[in-house]
């Protein structure tokens, strides 16, 4: 059976990567396979209103090509905030590099999340990428991010959930699925996607995730987006 996933991209059995050529096909694979995936950047970009001043820090945790970064900076280019985009896979800091280069207030360093320090920021940002990182580190960076926000500043957190159960998983398992045919992606192509992310992608439910969040300290959390199995958080410190 052939390993590609869609948009010309190769994964392998248990071993996806968003590494080699990736980047660049990933705006359009990722817009495909994640429902509401650019209304939830809109939608950022308006809840970043209440948090980012001048001189306030902005984090993207998982920033990938720059997507999220460029409309937050456009929507912000009349106030002095610093934007930091992490990411973990050099070529796509490449090219949010090539992406964001008008930009003269945004730093795009090669790293992984368990590697930086962060600094004191307003706002930080991690837009399906903490399902990447491997549960026994997960609350380690929660905790980060927690400690790093200045007094009323906010993470946002947008996942991949579970289901409460196995009935439930049953559904939202078959909705996406007929979600993504409907995306123009072939059985072959889901099949080999599902086989890559064995052991690389782990969704927490929704009580798992706001769990890991109130551990961090944070207390004030909203459900701001929901489809399915696809859902967005605000927490504010």
């Amino acid at each position: 059976m052939s390993n590609l996933v869609g948009d010309d991209i190769v994964a392998n059995n248990a071993n996806w990567t968003f590494g080699d050529s990736v980047c660049e096909s990933f705006d359009d694979h990722i817009t495909k396979s994640v429902p509401l995936y650019n209304q939830g950047h809109n939608l950022i970009a308006q809840l970043a209103d209440f948090f980012l001043s001048d001189k306030s820090v902005c984090y993207d945790l998982g920033c990938a090509t720059g997507q999220l970064i460029a409309q937050l900076a456009k929507r912000n280019e009349n106030k002095n905030v610093n934007f930091i985009g992490i990411d973990s896979e050099k070529n796509m800091i490449a090219k949010a590099k090539e992406n964001l280069k008008e930009y003269n207030n945004i730093d795009l360093q090669t790293s992984s999340i368990m590697d930086i320090d962060l600094q004191k920021s307003d706002l930080v940002i991690a837009y399906y990428t903490m399902q990447f990182i491997k549960p026994k580190n997960r609350q380690i960076i929660f905790d980060r991010i927690y400690n790093s926000l200045n007094w009323g500043g906010a993470l946002i957190l947008f996942e991949k959930v579970r289901a409460p159960d196995a009935r439930f998983q049953d559904i939202t398992t078959a909705i996406y699925a007929d979600y993504k045919f409907d995306q123009g992606f072939t059985t072959n192509e889901i099949f080999a996607k599902s086989k890559s992310l064995k052991g690389v992608l782990e969704p927490f439910s929704t009580e798992g995730n706001l769990d890991l969040m109130k551990r961090a300290g944070f207390i004030d959390i909203m459900s701001i987006m929901k489809y399915v199995c696809f859902e967005g958080f605000v927490a504010i410190k």
